[in-house]
């Protein structure tokens, strides 16, 4: 099948991350939808669609039907507008913007908006990890007492044994996480952390501590896709989706080869890469999926910025915003926050700041493209988009 024109990023709005307690479920659903509409500049009776990414607000909070509630909260159920839900687990939100995006490139629609959203923090103790790890297999792991924690520590034993590094490898991704995102308003985490406070904080799931992982945050993104033929007609600026890659392995992480390597984020990077035409070499900054930093650390060596167990060479100098490779440039699932359904779209914000030079003071020098990596779970599904280009 030969696909249609490219397809940009218009507009984008994001809400704040963090723990909205005030807040519900659609109000900042909405408030993301409304900035990126006035980012944009267009009318919501103009969208050909709507695509929602959500991972679990039916078990957190009750709802389902994710689509029509935020279409009609948001006071355009009148327009026939269709409003759909993307449910990918934790990438949820990418798969969402990768769906929007075909349907752009098949030439069906011309305007589309990408939301996502989730309320994490209605539930909490163990009601909240026995539902959080409807991410892994219930049957044979979540069963047998795996949580997203525990099988990403299993990865991070591995790994330190096989390559004989410490726990001062995985603290560097959050410390830069962190650092970053004193500088994104729209952070849940705003403090700036130390190498020694992120290797002595609170353990989790041995050798995982409190500052390996991602916060349970409230959040949306949104942002606005248009087709090449709408920003010519109607003379809007726009960030291109230069390619996607989406790829799947083995659901449990013990049918899989590697403990510590996602084969599905080395097959997703490889084929946006190619679809984007561009190498490593070419990109400016990598949005990537840390929920655990030993997933950071892997996607470090799974994308090939560096060899496999060779991540230990770049992230203590060059993973900075002035480095060779500027790494979560908005904080990252770590300090920016991990709201399941919005993370996803949350990159895409990131990278479309960036391009366009209004990140502020976490602006990364001369930024032409962008990598956004996005993993459903462990890794069965990584999704990888490239961003950038004329």
């Amino acid at each position: 099948m030969q696909l249609s024109n490219d397809v940009f990023i218009i507009g984008t709005g994001e809400s704040k991350y963090g723990e909205l307690w005030e807040r519900s479920l659609r109000e900042i659903s909405v408030e993301a939808g409304l900035k990126a509409i006035e980012s944009s500049g267009i009318r919501t009776k103009d969208l050909d669609a709507i695509y929602m990414g959500n991972s679990l607000s039916g078990m957190i909070s009750g709802q389902e039907n994710i689509g029509a509630l935020m279409s009609d909260y948001a006071g355009i159920a009148d327009e026939d507008v269709p409003t759909l839900r993307i449910e990918a687990s934790t990438a949820s939100g990418a798969a969402a913007v990768y769906e929007a995006y075909l349907s752009i490139k098949s030439g069906e629609y011309d305007l589309v908006m990408v939301g996502g959203v989730e309320k994490m923090t209605e539930l909490y103790g163990n009601e909240m990890i026995d539902i959080s790890s409807s991410i892994l297999d219930r049957e044979w792991e979540a069963f047998f007492g795996g949580t997203p924690a525990a099988m990403a520590a299993l990865s991070a034993r591995k790994y330190m044994k096989d390559f004989g590094v410490g726990k001062d490898v995985m603290a560097a991704i959050s410390v830069n996480d962190h650092k970053n995102a004193s500088m994104n308003p729209t952070a849940h985490f705003s403090n700036i952390i130390t190498m020694e406070q992120a290797i002595n904080s609170t353990p989790v799931a041995e050798p995982l501590n409190l500052m390996d992982c991602a916060p349970q945050s409230d959040g949306a993104s949104s942002i606005i896709l248009a087709s090449e033929e709408f920003v010519k007609r109607e003379k809007k600026e726009g960030v291109k989706i230069a390619g996607s890659g989406i790829s799947q392995e083995y659901f449990a992480l013990h049918s899989r080869d590697s403990l510590y390597s996602m084969k599905s984020t080395v097959s997703a990077s490889r084929k946006a890469l190619q679809k984007a035409k561009v190498g490593l070499n070419d990109i400016s900054f990598a949005e990537i999926h840390d929920s655990f930093s030993i997933y950071g650390v892997m996607a470090l060596e799974d994308i090939g910025f560096a060899e496999r167990g060779k991540a230990k060479d770049l992230v203590f100098s060059d993973i900075g915003l002035k480095g060779r490779i500027p790494i979560n440039p908005s904080g990252g699932l770590k300090a920016k926050g991990f709201p399941y359904g919005a993370s996803g779209v949350g990159q895409f914000v990131e990278g479309y700041l960036q391009i366009m030079g209004k990140a502020g003071k976490r602006q990364v020098e001369n930024a032409k493209y962008g990598l956004l990596h996005s993993v459903a779970g462990t890794g069965s599904t990584s999704i990888v988009h490239i961003l950038g280009g004329e």
